[in-house]
């Protein structure tokens, strides 16, 4: 599983943030997304720990705690959701229907 950190300062770094979580662990992989069309990082990201123990150690010290100026939301990652086209299953979009 991986942990969620949100409000995150568009300067941050996959190296600054793996020095943060290393302090609770071994940090396995960091993912910040981009946005695709100005290649700017969205603001969250995805750190992938070592063990269920060691993340939710961090989660613990982390969610909430003030880093590069912000407050950071920090909490367990949900699974993605397939995301369909124009909002949701083209086989029930009513929007689409009645048009």
């Amino acid at each position: 599983m991986s942990v969620y950190v949100g409000n995150l300062s568009y300067e941050v770094t996959e190296e600054s943030l793996n020095a943060v979580f290393k302090e609770y662990g071994t940090v396995k992989r960091i993912q910040l997304p981009t946005d695709r069309e100005t290649g700017r990082l969205r603001g969250f990201g995805f750190v992938e720990m070592s063990s269920d123990a060691e993340e939710a150690a961090a989660i613990d010290a982390l969610d909430g705690a003030e880093w590069m100026g912000r407050d950071l939301k920090v909490n367990k990652a949900k699974p993605r959701e397939e995301r369909g086209s124009f909002g949701g299953d083209r086989r029930n979009n009513n929007y689409r229907n009645r048009y």
